[in-house]
């Protein structure tokens, strides 16, 4: 995950970079962007704030989760999830190493635990 600073759009971002990242790996590469804003609110609206954060997952969707996805999951053990703006939050009780779970709307997606999720934020802050 890179941090930077700029004033332009969030499309306008995503494209320069997957078009740059593209031409570097001879392949296309997916982007997310967030704002400072919204990597502060994901972390401020962890729906698992006691859980262990090394266990509990953002994961950075492009658009909002479908409201079916957590209905949609496979292989659910222990692990609790909540669908945010455009996140989908996991805690995987065990840990990730065991867990089966399969979210098919998070294929396209990044996944960041709470501790990188809350540090990103604060380095995102710092840009101003």
């Amino acid at each position: 995950m890179w941090y930077f600073a700029s004033r332009k759009s969030e499309t306008a971002i995503k494209s320069a970079l997957e078009k740059r990242l593209a031409a570097y790996a001879g392949k296309p590469v997916g982007v997310l962007v967030r704002s400072a804003a919204e990597m502060a609110e994901v972390s401020a609206k962890n729906p698992f704030p006691k859980a262990a954060p090394n266990r509990t997952m953002a994961i950075f969707l492009d658009e909002a989760p479908p409201k079916d996805a957590i209905a949609a999951a496979r292989g659910r053990k222990d692990e609790e999830i909540k669908l945010g703006k455009r996140e989908i939050y996991v805690h995987y009780g065990e840990g990730m190493a065991k867990s089966k779970l399969v979210i098919p709307a998070a294929k396209t997606g990044t996944a960041r635990n709470m501790n990188t999720v809350a540090t990103l934020a604060e380095m995102a802050a710092e840009l101003g």
